[in-house]
């Protein structure tokens, strides 16, 4: 069974918070398992998914209802903890919880999950607020396959080696346990195709009003071919023959549906910086083809779950920028601690050419605390990244073993 880090996160989460625990991210990235992993320790634990008739009927008669259900009314040696799965697919969900939890906060331990749509709790006037904390559940990492340890330290002091195939297996297949796990063409084929269809023949079609179901999946494709540059909305409308609005409306959906992310331009101190395009990525790197996107791609999934995973487990606000100026100076990633640059990072190939000249102006001008080079053809080196203020090369293994 692989363990998640996940699991360790939400058993620490219910050892110190009254909180409902919402946990979101990708269809099959793992939540449901790791739910059922974490509750199976509970010696009163349950489970209601929407998908299945007879838990649906259940919430749909109510709090008081579930409440029986679990016989919160009886004495227990332990809280009981009650996981609902896909609960986003019921229209009256915050209505729900907000009552269940009212009511019975304090006999009840309760995990929420979903595939999309929990991201409304960041809404203004949100009913549920100080009621719960979000956790993001992302792919598997290097950092997770190789220790996936707890710690109260954003970065690793030390790095650990991942196995080469497994390294290998996690460029190839992807982070998504079933397809790493399995790691043949075969099975990743078949589930890459109907994890298509189930977002797009399914999810898109059941929550949201999008008709154009054909068109955004064109969309989605083009994405691919795009991943790392500047989102050029004009380029993208004449493609897919819809207007520029269309677009930006429908980048946000699939955005809502795990199936890509975008980053943006650090401007703060940075003369003639770009201020608007975001670069556009997915959340499932192995769908690109092009061997240097994909690259790109993996590590900013990496960084993108780094600065998730801190920030939800409160060790301060993180977020994820890259750099580019009117002269084209370029760095791909810049990561922010509390809206201050932390480390720059950029991706190469090989180490042939040298330190990028961007790496060591955007350090000067950021003053960020660490600039590193991270290179793929590079072997793993048994010692910390981060020690180091001058811009360095570092290999990916090493560099991402010390993150998430």
């Amino acid at each position: 069974m692989l363990k998640r880090i996940y699991e360790l996160v939400m058993e620490e989460h219910f050892e110190q918070n009254r909180q409902m625990l919402f946990l979101v991210g990708p269809r099959q990235v793992g939540k449901t398992t790791a739910s059922l992993e974490v509750t199976a320790a509970h010696a009163n634990h349950f489970y209601f998914n929407w998908d299945i008739q007879t838990d649906r009927l259940k919430i749909l008669e109510g709090a008081d209802a579930i409440a029986h259900a679990i016989q919160l009314h009886h004495l227990h040696s332990s809280m009981p903890m009650v996981v609902f799965d896909e609960l986003h697919k019921y229209p009256k969900w915050k209505i729900f919880l907000k009552g269940f939890f009212d009511k019975y906060e304090k006999q009840v331990q309760i995990l929420v999950t979903g595939s999309a749509r929990l991201d409304v709790y960041k809404a203004g006037g949100d009913s549920l607020m100080g009621r719960y904390f979000p956790y993001r559940l992302h792919p598997l990492s290097v950092a997770e396959i190789a220790n996936p340890t707890l710690r109260e330290t954003e970065l690793s002091p030390i790095p650990y080696e991942i196995k080469k195939e497994d390294f290998d297996a996690l460029f190839e297949f992807g982070g998504f346990p079933e397809p790493f796990v399995k790691r043949t063409s075969q099975f990743y084929t078949r589930w890459k195709r109907l994890r298509t269809q189930q977002l797009f023949q399914e999810d898109l079609r059941d929550l949201t009003r999008i008709h154009e179901l054909g068109q955004i999946e064109t969309l989605a494709e083009l994405l691919k071919l795009q991943a790392g540059q500047l989102t050029q909305y004009t380029e993208l409308a004449k493609k897919v023959n819809v207007s520029v609005d269309t677009i930006r409306r429908w980048l946000k959906t699939l955005k809502s549906f795990y199936y890509c992310f975008s980053i943006k331009p650090w401007s703060k101190n940075i003369s003639r910086s770009l201020l608007k395009e975001p670069k556009i990525y997915l959340w499932d790197w192995s769908l690109i083809d092009d061997l240097g996107a994909r690259r790109e791609n993996f590590i900013a999934s990496h960084l993108l779950k780094a600065v998730h995973f801190w920030t939800d487990r409160g060790l301060g606000d993180y977020d994820l920028y890259f750099l580019r100026d009117k002269e084209k100076r370029e760095v791909d990633f810049l990561v922010t601690k509390n809206n201050h640059p932390w480390f720059l990072v950029e991706v190469k190939s090989s180490e042939n050419k040298g330190i990028s000249p961007s790496l060591f102006y955007y350090k000067e001008a950021t003053l960020a605390e660490f600039a590193l080079q991270v290179v793929f053809d590079k072997k793993y080196v048994d010692k910390n990244c981060f020690i180091s203020s001058d811009p360095t090369v570092v290999p990916v293994t090493t560099f991402l073993s010390q993150l998430i």
